[in-house]
């Protein structure tokens, strides 16, 4: 028997299942944490030269003694940065300083020009608007001037150990197992997770930045695989949006963590820190029967489905629970890599195709992105209404996809994200273009949840966790080439967004090509890959003589099989 029939007599989602389900959805929320960290450990924040010749100059003796002391510091910041011709400050002018002496500074001082055979360079470091945040990455490690490129590029390379850590993971979890791989990853992500806030420098910083992403986002493909993995075809739906709702709540608890925690170090012990509790599940979450009897473990698959029974107070199991064709070798399982996903024409197509929807999905996700930011200065606000907008998204699309199926709804979700992308590039800054934006992240964090059920339901078992692992690579691939594509943004200003939507719409319409999955089995080998969605030939009958050979019973039975196949097409 597959697993999808003896889950007829378990339950498809019985208290066993759902046991395990909702620790692993907590598990998803603080998983959330990581990759957005860097929005609040390295956010720009307004600097300028120090200066230590009017350290001492603390004002009092001016105006009778009514200046105070951040009016002082004002002065000073007014008196030292350079302006341009037209008397504006421009922001390359705090990485300069006008060369004034204490003797010298007084309420009246004027700022420099640029003209100024005086200005100096930065030599004494630099001091920080505090106002905001106590401490930052940048702060910390004086990520400004010419070194300001430098916290892009350590989230690059953030996104660059996702990418590693997909595809290694990935295969890794079709090799040793599904709980192996997730807690081995999670111990991973924590120490380093930890170490992050006492990095001593930036190369520290970003060298453990990379671990905790490449460790990350291995623990949540291999507890989403056991999610899905664990329930039949009609709860697939729901456990593949549900854990939705917990990420979407990731970004939320973290805007809200970021605005009561000031200092980079102790926000990222905060969103570190809860993962020790879930080592204490370790005996709690099981192995996915799916993949022991992928591997031929019989023995340990029948033991969990007795535990599942016996929970699930489920009806007595049948006495014989596999079919003798897939005992045939009682040894360890043949070993599938990524390249099984290619070898066969229908499963290529249908890969590469997955591949793409995730790739511009990640795509379109940062180019709405930039319209968020037309909140302007409420940057808590608005990170935290980006993860309140995709809980509707979730909302809406688990009845649709149920009711309509998981392509058009993709389909839809895709082309709403692309349009909107494309309508904020015309409409003026302020909350017109904000709402739109909002409605374009609806769209993206929609066709995301639906694109992780649909890519888990068409890859084969045995290739599962290794398909899940290098659709998630190219979405990372999609994150990092986003920026090269604003760059075009110099050449003419809309055409970023009309690439995104270009993108977004013509993946929407391309995922109409794959095969639909609605209470359809899971595809237990790559046999079953392959066969699944294709299209089979209908054979005609070569001539009347041959009819009538046919017994009566045959015949209806072939008419019976035509009309399926006819509807299926």
């Amino acid at each position: 028997m597959k697993f999808d029939e003896i889950l007829q007599y378990l339950g498809e989602f019985g208290f066993y299942q759902k046991r395990i389900y909702f620790l692993i959805c907590f598990l998803a929320t603080t998983t959330m944490f990581q990759p957005v960290a860097q929005v609040f450990l390295t956010p720009a924040t307004d600097h300028w030269c120090s200066t230590p010749q009017l350290e001492r100059q603390e004002c009092t003796e001016w105006a009778d003694g009514t200046i105070d002391t951040e009016t002082c510091n004002e002065l000073k910041y007014n008196a030292t940065i350079p302006e341009n011709d037209e008397e504006t400050i421009l922001p390359e002018n705090n990485c300069r300083r006008c060369d004034i002496t204490y003797s010298e500074f007084n309420m009246d001082t004027k700022r420099c020009e640029l003209s100024d055979p005086n200005i100096q360079k930065c030599d004494d470091g630099w001091e920080y608007d505090h106002s905001q945040y106590k401490s930052t990455v940048i702060q910390d490690f004086n990520l400004v001037c010419d070194d300001g490129t430098k916290a892009s590029l350590a989230q690059s390379i953030y996104f660059f150990g996702v990418l590693i850590g997909s595809f290694l993971f990935g295969a890794l979890a079709d090799i040793i197992g599904r709980k192996k791989t997730m807690f081995l990853c999670l111990f991973i992500a924590f120490v380093f997770g930890i170490a992050v806030a006492f990095s001593p420098g930036y190369w520290w910083f970003t060298m453990f930045r990379f671990i905790v992403g490449f460790a990350n986002i291995g623990t949540y493909l291999a507890a989403f695989t056991i999610a899905t993995e664990l329930v039949g075809p009609s709860k697939r739906t729901f456990v593949g949006m549900v854990i939705n709702f917990y990420t979407s709540a990731g970004l939320i608890i973290y805007g809200l963590l970021a605005y009561l925690i000031r200092d980079w170090r102790y926000l990222q012990l905060a969103i570190t820190l809860p993962n020790m509790f879930f080592f204490f599940i370790i005996p709690i979450v099981p192995e996915s029967v799916r993949w022991l009897m992928s591997q031929k473990k019989f023995d340990e698959a029948e033991d969990l489905i007795k535990e599942c029974a016996r929970v699930n107070k489920a009806e007595s199991l049948p006495e014989k629970l596999f079919e003798e064709e897939m005992m045939v070798d009682p040894s360890k399982g043949t070993t599938y890599t990524v390249a099984d996903l290619f070898k066969t024409p229908n499963l290529r197509k249908k890969t590469i195709n997955i591949l793409y929807n995730w790739m511009v999905n990640s795509l379109v996700y940062y180019g709405l992105s930039l319209s968020t930011a037309s909140l302007g200065g409420r940057d808590y606000l608005a990170f935290i209404l980006s993860g309140v907008v995709e809980i509707p998204a979730f909302i809406v699309a688990i009845p649709a996809i149920d009711k309509f199926g998981r392509r058009p709804v993709l389909c839809l979700f895709m082309v709403m994200g692309g349009i909107a992308c494309f309508a904020t590039v015309w409409i003026p800054l302020g909350w017109g273009r904000t709402f739109v934006a909002l409605i374009g992240k609806f769209g993206i964090a929609g066709s995301f949840g639906i694109i992780y059920v649909f890519s888990a339901e068409l890859y084969p078992t045995p290739v599962r966790s290794v398909g899940m692992g290098i659709s998630s690579m190219t979405a990372r691939v999609g994150g990092i080439i986003a920026p090269i594509i604003l760059e075009l943004g110099k050449i003419w200003p809309p055409l970023p967004q009309t690439i995104f939507s270009i993108m977004s719409v013509s993946a929407g319409f391309l995922a109409l090509l794959l095969p639909e999955t609605l209470n359809k089995n899971l595809p237990e080998t790559i046999e079953d890959g392959e066969n699944f969605g294709k299209k089979k030939p209908i054979h005609k009958m070569k001539n009347k003589s041959d009819v009538e050979k046919e017994n009566f019973s045959c015949q209806t039975e072939m008419e019976s099989s035509f009309t399926n196949k006819a509807l299926q097409l």
